[in-house]
């Protein structure tokens, strides 16, 4: 008998809608979104860690890639940005596959590779000379629309500070010179 009443635990938390506290800090950045925020999006689901020795930006054979599971949560991305009528103005994104699949996936033929927000994984003395280089873009952001960058959990640590789940997207906004974390979507 314990066993079914821990498993009924157990799927009601599985299947329990978020906080109240949670869907109003995603409401908020859905708001600022829309109203031309800037998101840093964690490239969707890519199985594995890290890439294999002897990776090369020119040939995805030789990165960890996207899975089925990555594709369809990079689809999603766009189909949620497309259902709140939410203006993209850019698309940004780091040179990794991973990443400028789910850019290409959420908002076709939209993305601009950006090496400011290339992966810092392999090379982390780069982190603050390239965080602040990412830094710099995302201040200057002024529209029309929002800003869509598809980049890497390491270097969004290194810009926000701020860890991150695989399509998970981090909405800032600008208060002068610093960017502050309004919430976070999740297509």
């Amino acid at each position: 008998m314990r066993y079914f009443a821990a498993l009924a635990l157990a799927l009601a938390a599985i299947t329990s809608p978020a906080p109240a506290s949670e869907r109003a800090s995603e409401e908020a950045a859905w708001a600022a979104l829309k109203s031309g925020g800037i998101v840093l999006f964690r490239h969707a689901n890519a199985p594995g860690t890290y890439d294999p020795p002897g990776m090369r930006l020119d040939d995805c054979a030789t990165q960890r890639n996207l899975d089925d599971v990555g594709r369809a949560q990079a689809r999603r991305i766009g189909e949620a940005f497309r259902a709140r009528g939410i203006e993209v103005g850019r698309v940004l994104t780091s040179r990794w596959c991973r990443a400028k699949e789910t850019a290409e996936l959420a908002f076709p033929g939209r993305a601009q590779p950006e090496p400011a927000f290339d992966s810092l994984h392999a090379d982390r003395s780069r982190g603050p000379a390239q965080a602040e280089a990412a830094r710099r873009i995302l201040l200057a952001w002024d529209g029309p629309g929002a800003l869509v960058v598809a980049t890497h959990q390491f270097t969004m640590m290194a810009i926000v500070d701020r860890p991150s789940a695989s399509g998970e997207g981090i909405v800032l906004r600008r208060d002068g010179d610093k960017l502050v974390v309004v919430g976070s979507v999740r297509p």
